[in-house]
């Protein structure tokens, strides 16, 4: 029974994967505004029917990719030591997850850029990430042994200097590691909540 669930959730993230890919090769292709669901659905040789069991829309299927790595920065903050400052357990998961998954690959830069230009795509990115606010700040809230706004506060910065990053990776074409960009907001982001940058402990850059 446990070989058959195994091999029954294999196939359905594959499944999810196969209509993820066809969905961001269709929209790059014709732009997401000429890209149907049928279209994707026919891409990834399932039915309409199949689409709806795994996604509630194109915009899904194309950010799913994003879900993924959402899921695991929450369970790497959950496995952070307990004695990390709640900033520090933040900062700490993203580059474990950044580390973990080899940088950002093409998929992701065309989600980045994609969400950029298309307001519905975007919208449906804000609305992940809201869930996903709530999550960071109930860990957080775990994790403080606190109450009151600090939480969600913190949660929704975290987010925000994690987009920031991201746009301004694309921004610059990524002559920049995304990590290093990443580094550097999430280090101005902390002030409030850290009682020193990330990497207080290197060198300071010099100016040009």
């Amino acid at each position: 029974m446990e070989i058959t669930a195994g091999l029954r959730e294999r196939k359905k993230a594959e499944t999810r994967l196969a209509v993820h890919e066809a969905a961001l090769r269709l929209t790059v292709e014709h732009g997401l505004e000429h890209v149907t669901v049928e279209a994707i659905a026919d891409a990834a040789n399932i039915s309409r029917r199949t689409f709806s069991n795994y996604f509630a829309s194109k915009e899904d299927a194309l950010l799913y990719g994003d879900e993924q790595r959402i899921r695991l920065l929450v369970e790497r903050i959950r496995a952070r030591p307990a004695g990390e400052s709640a900033w520090r357990a933040l900062h700490e998961a993203a580059r474990d997850v950044y580390c973990q998954m080899g940088g950002p690959d093409r998929q992701w830069v065309i989600r980045a850029r994609l969400a950029k230009r298309h307001p519905s795509l975007l919208a449906r990115q804000l609305a992940n990430h809201t869930n996903l606010e709530r999550e960071l700040a109930q860990v957080i809230a775990e994790r403080d042994g606190g109450s009151g706004p600090r939480p969600q506060v913190m949660a929704a910065a975290f987010l925000v200097a994690m987009r920031i990053a991201t746009h301004l990776w694309t921004d610059e074409h990524e002559t920049r590691p995304l990590d290093e960009i990443m580094d550097d907001v999430l280090d101005e982001m902390a002030r409030p909540f850290d009682d020193r940058p990330f990497d207080a402990g290197r060198p300071a850059r010099q100016d040009a």
